[in-house]
Order: C-alpha cells, then sequence, then structure tokens
C-alpha cells in the first residue's frame, strides 16, 4: 500500500504560499512571493531527493494550480529536474481540466477526489509525493489520507499568506521521525502522522 507525503515549505508563521518566484502565487494580494528562494541549498535539496527516493521514486499528486504551475515553469527549465518531473507519474485533482493532459505522464483523477486518492493509495507500491496544492491538502487532512510531512521550515516571518495548515484544519498530532538544520537556519523536519502504519 502507497502513501501520501507532503513535501513543501512553510514560514515560522505557516505560510507555504509561493515560496520560489515572485508571481508564483499572488492569490489575495500576496506580495511576498519568492520567501524561500534564498534559502535554499544544496543540503536541502539533497535531503528530499533521499526521501523521495526512500519512497521508491517521484510519484506526484497535484492540485491544479500546482500542476499548471509546475508544468509552466519547468517545462521552460533545462537540466535534469525537468526530466525527472517529465518522466515521473503525476496524479492531478482538478473539477476543470480534461484529459488529455498536457505534461507527459499524467492521470486526471475521475470523480470524487477522497476516493480517488483512497484508491491510489491503496493500488501503489510507493509514495504519493504532494507539493503545493494547499487546497488538496485541505481535503486530504479533513479524511486522514496524508501520512507524512518533510517540511523545510524557513526562518522569517510574513504575518500574511495562505498557510498549510489553515484555520478550520481538523486537530492532529504528530510523530517526529527525524529533523536537519541547514547551515541557513532551514529546519528541515519530518513528521508522521497518527495514521501512518508504516513503523
Amino acid at each position: 500500500m502507497g502513501r501520501v507525503i507532503v513535501v513543501n515549505h512553510v514560514t515560522l508563521d505557516g505560510v507555504m504560499q509561493s515560496p520560489g518566484r515572485a508571481a508564483e502565487d499572488t492569490r489575495g494580494g500576496f506580495t511576498y512571493g519568492g520567501w524561500a528562494a534564498e534559502y535554499a541549498d544544496d543540503q536541502a535539496l539533497a535531503t528530499v531527493y533521499a526521501r523521495v527516493a526512500e519512497g521508491g521514486g517521484l510519484q506526484l499528486l497535484l492540485g491544479r494550480r500546482s500542476y499548471e504551475e509546475m508544468l509552466g515553469y519547468w517545462n521552460s527549465q533545462g537540466g535534469p529536474f525537468k526530466d525527472g518531473l517529465n518522466s515521473a507519474p503525476k496524479y492531478v485533482a482538478s473539477r476543470t481540466l480534461r484529459e488529455p493532459l498536457p505534461w507527459p505522464n499524467s492521470t486526471l483523477l475521475d470523480g470524487d477526489v477522497v476516493e480517488a486518492v483512497a484508491q491510489l493509495k491503496q493500488d501503489s507500491s510507493g509514495d504519493l509525493t504532494v507539493m503545493g496544492s494547499g487546497d488538496l491538502l485541505q481535503t486530504l487532512m479533513r479524511h486522514d489520507l496524508i501520512d507524512e510531512y518533510l517540511l523545510s521550515i524557513t526562518p522569517v516571518v510574513l504575518g500574511t499568506g495562505r498557510r498549510l495548515f489553515a484555520e478550520g484544519s481538523p486537530p492532529a498530532s504528530f510523530r517526529l521521525v527525524d529533523s536537519t538544520a541547514t547551515g541557513n537556519g532551514v529546519i528541515i523536519a519530518r513528521y508522521q502522522t497518527a495514521n501512518d502504519s508504516s513503523t
């Protein structure tokens, strides 16, 4: 059985909106885009890559906005990360997209997203990695479909923006599996949820 792993950047006050670039996500008039970029380093990337490899390689589970944002950005870039994303299986939760999807190896989840993700977990032997996808995450949280969070906690406070654990998120408790601090002051923390049965 597969597991759902959330891999995201968050600020100290829990904001996950637009970490990489200024125009990545400006919903709500958000003007602090790119807040995580200056803290990125090889140590942080190596930690994320190692976790993805541990889970059997990259399989992405994405909401529509994150899917289109990643597609638009990474297909304009060169290098191995683009190739890795293109070859990775991608499962997309959307009410508005229609197949065929424009990115190679992409599958649109049919019907109810909760049932579709539960079935994906049942059928998969590896991890399903969620990046970004804030709206999808809220749905997955409410239905106990997330098994682990790998969070890069960046030492900034923004005071505004869309948060990982938004108002109304269900109460939850987590178990810290491991953590490491980078030279830039980012804490990479790996938390398993109460419903995770891998340990």
